[in-house]
């Protein structure tokens, strides 16, 4: 035990929290005296100063605020954990699958809580606290293709069978809601448009009368006691913290899509630096998406700050605006940016940056894949094929379609959407190998790609599953990819052309739509973020084997990993609408194992 409490607290002192020589030692039980293992305790000050909401609702720009953060651990088999003394009140909050949030506060220099939790005995409480997953997995909606697809277009911006999803909604509701999702981008079938009204309703209806019926979820049982997770509050109730990335400087960059603002969080100071993503005198509100968001309580944005990618030669920051036609550049050191116009293409997406210092992303909309030149400062575009005459016309149609979107007029009203999603494939994730080849994925097909820079060969691979998203290369230089509608991840070796499926370790199986992941090339360990499960999943690839990291807030939606060189990991909370989450507030949470 005084092992223990050594190594987490030397752990949490390398977290830049501010704390003395003592320290709080938490012992939670249940009822009956018995030691709880792996019960998580988040540690908050009750006091803290106001946030910066001078700006519209945000912080000021450019000005560095002190943000007070979040402390998670978990205890050890003895049921104890070591919390920092942070020198004022402080506010537990403690939970345990099976049993009931236990809330404390506790006076400046307490040293010791003892807790108690509550075994949870009733079915609608105990089915209310399971992660949306096991909701999703319980959804009879007619067969396994429609299940899968409504995965795939239905989660994706958010959870489906967290508390706001399952509330109480008539067909008619879920008829609106779906119209208003098809706007936003989902690709949903026509024909499940017109049947899941129905289906919905009553299916969430049965599981609320039958909570006993939701059953499943995520293990708690993967090693917990060398875990500690720290949340920063970034933006408020109405961002959408999208993708992050850990850059050179040491500092952790978060682009808000629908305020266009950067965060940039330094998690030494916790100091906390907004800066405002310029628009032209002539962007409108929502750029080229402006119909697309009309419904929604409050945005700033004219670009849609979506993706991150840092040079390596002089630390400049690419962030693709997926409402533009244009790239962004951020320096991280006079804080200017740069507005480049491509001049074609839709969407622009996910981004690497190759040894040559050659920006390539993803143009999802036009079905394209872009290099940008930084010696020359041209941008070269990359016709990927279609999959039919069909897709071939709406593609080559797709800045009158793009004006349509704009309007917010729900192009399934006069275009049908079939179940491949033909018009739309979706080039998505993207990667650049130590060879240099760029490697893509695209989410409304069975196919990844991949593209020859020295002569612009293009190839397209079958993949053996639906839904392939964000794909990133191990040191062997095998391909991992989330299969986001089918609970897997995949392995693909180049030199061999085989594909491993792998299944996430959620029950129901099947019931998790993976977003993304990261691979922590050092150690050999694949991270996925499991958006319906509020978790991160980690798989070691010589062993194939699973450890889940529970995450402090229900409803947590994340996008992106990024890890640092001792492993320790970032990821953000994404939602869209971000007041889903517990509490209302996104947050970049850092977790460290040690």
């Amino acid at each position: 035990m005084k092992f223990f409490m050594f190594r987490l607290a030397g752990l949490l002192c390398c977290s830049a929290i501010s704390i003395t020589a003592m320290a709080a030692l938490v012992t939670v039980t249940d009822q009956a005296g018995k030691p709880l293992t792996s019960a998580m305790v988040t540690q908050s000050l009750t006091h803290t100063m106001p946030p910066d909401i001078s700006d519209h609702g945000y912080q000021v720009p450019g000005k560095p605020h002190v943000t007070p953060t979040l402390i998670t651990a978990y205890t050890v088999s003895a049921g104890t954990v070591v919390m920092p003394d942070r020198t004022g009140e402080m506010q537990y909050r403690l939970r345990k699958p099976g049993y009931q949030d236990a809330a404390l506060i506790a006076p400046p220099g307490q040293t010791t809580l003892n807790v108690i939790l509550q075994t949870e005995t009733d079915p609608a409480k105990l089915a209310a606290a399971k992660p949306a997953n096991a909701w999703l997995g319980e959804l009879n909606l007619g067969s396994v293709d429609a299940k899968k697809h409504f995965q795939m277009q239905c989660a994706f911006c958010h959870q489906q069978g967290n508390e706001f999803t399952r509330a109480e909604r008539s067909p008619e509701d879920w008829q609106k809601t779906i119209q208003r999702m098809v706007r936003y981008g989902s690709r949903l079938p026509s024909d499940l448009q017109k049947s899941l009204p129905e289906i919905l309703s009553a299916e969430y209806r049965r599981l609320r009368e039958h909570p006993e019926l939701v059953q499943g979820g995520i293990s708690w049982n993967s090693p917990l006691e060398n875990v500690v997770v720290t949340e920063w509050p970034i933006g408020n109730a109405m961002s959408q913290t999208h993708d992050m990335l850990l850059a050179a400087n040491k500092m952790v960059y978060v682009a808000d899509n629908i305020q266009d603002r950067l965060y940039e969080i330094d998690p030494f100071t916790n100091a906390v630096t907004v800066y405002k993503i310029p628009h032209r005198p002539d962007d409108k509100p929502g750029g080229l998406l402006a119909g697309r968001l009309k419904d929604f309580p409050s945005h700033d944005s004219t670009s849609n700050a979506h993706s991150l990618a840092e040079s390596a030669r002089d630390g400049h920051i690419f962030i693709t605006p997926s409402a533009q036609r244009r790239l962004i550049e951020f320096d991280p050191v006079r804080k200017t940016f740069v507005l480049h116009e491509i001049g074609a293409g839709f969407y622009p997406h996910t981004l690497r940056i190759d040894a040559k210092d050659r920006v390539w992303f993803t143009l999802a909309l036009s079905n394209q894949i872009a290099k940008f030149d930084r010696d020359t400062q041209k941008f070269t575009l990359y016709d990927l094929p279609t999959r039919s005459l069909k897709e071939r016309i709406t593609v080559s149609s797709i800045g009158i379609l793009f004006k349509l979107i704009g309007w917010g007029l729900p192009l399934s009203n006069w275009m049908p959407i079939d179940w491949s999603s033909s018009g739309t494939p979706l080039p998505y994730g993207i990667e650049v190998t130590a060879d240099g080849t760029v490697w893509f994925a695209r989410l409304h097909t069975k196919e990844i790609g991949k593209l020859d820079p020295a002569t612009g060969k293009i190839t397209m691979i079958p993949t053996p599953f639906l839904g392939p998203r964000r794909l990133r290369a191990d040191a062997n230089g095998n391909l991992w990819i989330v299969a986001f509608a089918e609970s897997k991840i995949a392995r693909y070796v180049p030199g061999t052309g085989k594909f491993t499926l792998f299944d996430l370790p959620v029950m129901p199986k099947g019931s998790e739509t993976p977003y993304s992941l990261n691979v922590d090339k050092k150690r050999g360990v694949v991270w996925v973020n499991g958006n319906q499960s509020d978790a991160l999943f980690a798989f070691d690839i010589k062993k194939e084997t699973w450890r889940t990291i529970p995450l402090p807030r229900r409803t947590t939606f994340t996008r992106d990993i990024e890890i640092t060189e001792d492993g320790t990991l970032y990821t953000a909370n994404s939602n869209f609408p971000s007041w889903h989450i517990e509490g209302a507030q996104p947050t970049l949470l850092r977790i460290q194992m040690k």
